[in-house]
């Protein structure tokens, strides 16, 4: 009898690395554990309006069979006011529903890559695009984010670089976990790369609601005008706190011609999979406006914890990153050990669980990658340890 051969898509390394067996360990006897890696806000202790969120849930609406590929129309027109919100002017048909930005990826995927061909996403980045290209097919192929004054995007070596056979290029704005926006005087010049190498732009912007201050020199919605075929995503999970409720969104601008060829193409893709749920649909209106009061205290405890970071840095070798926004702070410390070691021993000795920087795709080390999630006396205790941890041993 002949075995059971899994695609190759699916040959997946199942071996727990290091930090992930031995914090499970820490687990299983009940050890306690300071954790600056929760990044699920429904999970540390924020409040949230469970009254405005069931009533946006309880529309009676919900009970009827409705199937509408890119979403109801009463949703997409809700997305396009807080887009609107936001400044930024997408009109309701041309925004597209699905259940997560995971699931948009797999459809841009999908619409714009043949098997083979080749995406290019960011460097640092949020270690996802390995998965969903690898699923989809398609190669995903880094390019750097450089680290001067701030993190920027360089599209003249970017052209120099960029792989034979790359059909988009993901951006990340703000990038997880670097927290950097894309920048006006960015965008111009990859906008013109792009349209010279036939590339469509596929912008996650999940983040983009958790700005820490307003700044006319960046980008917060590249589908917003846009002069070549882009995608912008965002969805519930961040822009309402609300990840459980599995509703997310793509904006479509760009040329005129292409968005219609584009749009044509993800209907169909859309309708194969129908996957948004009529309660979270229905309700959006009612969630976006219950997920602002969400995002406030998101925002508060982000703040609270960066500057609790700072302050527990200052006059040490631990050097916060300088960030614009998002959930993550990034802190260099000396390069003394590898950042495996560090968080080792951290969570060994310590009971602090970080993430190590490779894990995010960082060039080189020493990089440690904090939410900022967590509540206060538990974030302002893991960073005065990490403080001293480092004292000790650099």
């Amino acid at each position: 009898m002949s075995a059971i051969e899994f695609s190759r898509r699916t040959r997946w390394d199942f071996v727990a690395n290091r930090w992930t067996a031995l914090r499970a360990e820490k687990e299983a006897r009940g050890e306690p554990l300071l954790d600056l890696t929760a990044s699920n806000p429904t999970r540390v202790g924020l409040p949230y309006p469970e009254d405005k969120i069931a009533a946006a849930l309880g529309d009676a609406r919900a009970l009827a069979y409705e199937p509408a590929p890119f979403g109801l129309p009463d949703a997409r027109h809700a997305v396009a006011e807080h887009l609107a919100a936001g400044g930024a002017a997408i009109p309701a048909d041309r925004i597209v529903l699905a259940a997560s930005t995971s699931e948009a990826y797999a459809w841009l995927f999908k619409l714009l890559a043949d098997p083979g061909d080749a995406i290019l996403v960011p460097r640092p980045g949020y270690p996802l695009f390995e998965f969903l290209g690898g699923l989809e097919s398609v190669r995903p192929v880094p390019y750097p984010l450089d680290l001067e004054d701030a993190w920027r995007i360089d599209a003249e070596a970017l052209g120099r670089k960029a792989t034979p056979g790359a059909r988009a290029l993901v951006l990340v704005n703000p990038n997880n976990p670097t927290g950097s926006f894309l920048k006006r005087d960015e965008w111009g010049p990859l906008q013109l790369l792009c349209r010279a190498r036939g590339w469509a732009v596929v912008s996650d912007e999940v983040f983009r609601d958790y700005a820490y201050a307003p700044d006319p020199a960046r980008v917060s919605c590249a589908a917003d005008g846009a002069e070549v075929l882009t995608f912008s995503l965002g969805g519930l999970s961040k822009s309402a706190g609300l990840p459980q409720l599995k509703l997310a969104w793509i904006a479509v601008g760009g040329p005129d011609a292409e968005v219609r060829g584009a749009l044509r193409r993800l209907e169909v893709i859309a309708d194969s999979y129908l996957s948004v749920g009529a309660a979270a649909q229905w309700g959006l209106r009612g969630l976006l406006a219950a997920g602002a009061e969400v995002r406030a205290r998101i925002q508060a405890r982000a703040a609270s914890n960066r500057a609790a970071l700072e302050s527990a840095c200052a006059g040490s070798a631990c050097r916060p990153l300088p960030a614009e926004g998002g959930w993550y702070g990034i802190l260099q410390i000396p390069a003394t050990r590898p950042e495996e070691e560090w968080v080792l021993r951290l969570l060994a000795e310590d009971g602090v669980a970080v993430h190590p920087g490779y894990f995010y795709d960082f060039p080189r080390e020493a990089f440690l990658v904090l939410s900022l999630l967590p509540p206060e006396p538990s974030f302002a205790a893991a960073a005065a340890a990490i403080v001293r941890r480092v004292a000790a041993e650099a």
